[in-house]
């Protein structure tokens, strides 16, 4: 939803840091088709997540807010989901994904079963107490089925969704709580435990932010926890929990601590606050990407670390932008496959730095770099967003860029053929009206 963005130092692991490794020198520049715009012209569409099987489709799914002339009965804001059968190339028309549903819907999230290569599932949140919801499809996309999570009643955020085989797990906050919903028969039955509650005077607000599980069956969720309460003026620790026991009970270790985010005046809380995504290799190795500032209100750098051993040890962090000190690096994006193949992406402001949502001078983009290596080495940087006329909060110069990044996420997937498809959130402002873009390598 558009509260944005947590701690528990009792009874947490803390990993072992090291100075911040360097930017590791660039070899050669992967290739992105240019930006295409999906959803609607006008907008307004706000925090999109993307999803690729094995059979050439790639499943884009949204939030959208307004008029949509699709559905004249949906409530805003609601998910919009199109598909492209052909790995990206063309795309259908923008649908609701819960045409039937009155109430409002949030937070989307679309992941594809890396067993099988073609079940989707679909998290999102439905109605004012935002109740979570999995929706499941076995035909590409076409009709889905949608199942109530967890019987809470009441407020919760940030949905998080990781899917392998018969296991699904629905991450989520509910002020400075952590819950999981759990399915191990594919969506049919669900159960919720708590992953962390408020036992220490620091905990603060708690935003999960990236989840995966590996072939053994472990889960791992990433989130931040903002200290104190009420305003995001305290430091962010980035926490992974990790699951062995089907998501009964959890063991979470800090991984890194940022400064409260620098203040941001687009209405969003703690919009440019640090967070942290999550992926798993073929090798069943765990990797982090997260932005963090070294003080209150400093600007932040965008970091990547690894783990071969499940999260009990971590590689130094690495320092991954090539972005000019002052610049803010902000809304990591990673996924991998195979034997140390990760990608990853952000956006920052080095084209233009940003004070605002009303600064004129503000350049935003999103860049990407990839390592076939574990992260050892890493290919340079491709800039992904790219001037596209039609569309006001667009610049050619310098170096094209958007006035401010569109929703508190965005995402990456790799499809059968190995091929990277991105999405992400392009507005004038944090209010918008704001448009999804796409692009594949």
């Amino acid at each position: 939803m558009n509260a944005r963005r947590l701690i528990r130092l009792a009874g947490i692991t803390l990993a072992v840091f090291t100075l911040p490794g360097t930017v590791s020198a660039p070899a050669a520049t992967i290739r992105f088709s240019a930006p295409v715009r999906l959803g609607f012209q006008a907008g307004d569409d706000w925090e999109p997540s993307i999803a690729a099987d094995r059979f050439g489709h790639v499943y884009a799914l949204w939030d959208h807010y307004g008029d949509d002339p699709y559905c004249p009965d949906c409530p805003s804001p609601h998910m919009e989901i199109q598909i492209s059968s052909d790995g990206g190339r063309t795309w259908s028309n923008p649908r609701p994904l819960v045409p039937d549903a009155t109430v409002r819907q949030d937070d989307p999230q679309i992941v594809v079963d890396p067993v099988d290569g073609s079940t989707v599932y679909a998290g999102f949140m439905l109605g004012d107490k935002s109740s979570q919801y999995v929706a499941r499809s076995t035909d590409f996309g076409q009709t889905w089925t949608p199942v109530l999570v967890e019987d809470l009643q009441r407020g919760t955020d940030k949905d998080i969704l990781a899917v392998r085989g018969q296991d699904v797990y629905l991450v989520y906050n509910a002020v400075m709580k952590i819950y999981a919903s759990v399915s191990h028969d594919g969506g049919q039955t669900w159960a919720t435990y708590q992953i962390v509650a408020n036992t220490n005077s620091k905990l603060g607000w708690s935003l999960p932010s990236g989840g995966a599980i590996d072939s053994k069956g472990n889960a791992y969720f990433a989130w931040a926890g903002y200290e104190g309460s009420g305003k995001p003026s305290g430091n962010v620790n980035l926490f992974v929990s990790k699951s062995s026991d089907g998501g009964k009970t959890w063991a979470t270790s800090l991984i890194d601590v940022s400064g409260a985010p620098m203040p941001c005046n687009c209405g969003g809380w703690a919009y440019w606050g640090a967070q942290m995504a999550l992926t798993v290799d073929g090798m069943d190795r765990l990797y982090v990407l997260y932005n963090a500032g070294p003080s209150k209100y400093a600007v932040s750098r965008v970091f990547f670390r690894g783990s071969g051993d499940g999260g009990a040890t971590w590689s130094p962090r690495q320092d991954v932008s090539f972005s000019p000190a002052g610049a803010n690096n902000v809304f990591p994006a990673m996924v991998a496959r195979g034997n140390g193949d990760v990608r990853i992406a952000w956006m920052d402001d080095r084209n233009g730095f940003d004070t605002g949502s009303n600064d004129p001078n503000a350049r935003w983009n999103v860049f990407y770099r990839a390592s076939t290596d574990a992260g050892a080495t890493w290919s340079s940087e491709t800039q992904l967003s790219h001037y596209m006329s039609g569309y006001p909060y667009e610049f050619t110069t310098p170096k094209d860029g958007f006035l401010q990044p569109y929703g508190d996420y965005f995402e990456l997937d790799i499809d059968g053929k190995g091929v990277t498809q991105a999405i992400w959130g392009e507005g004038p402002s944090y209010s918008g009206p704001g448009n999804v873009w796409y692009a594949h390598s």
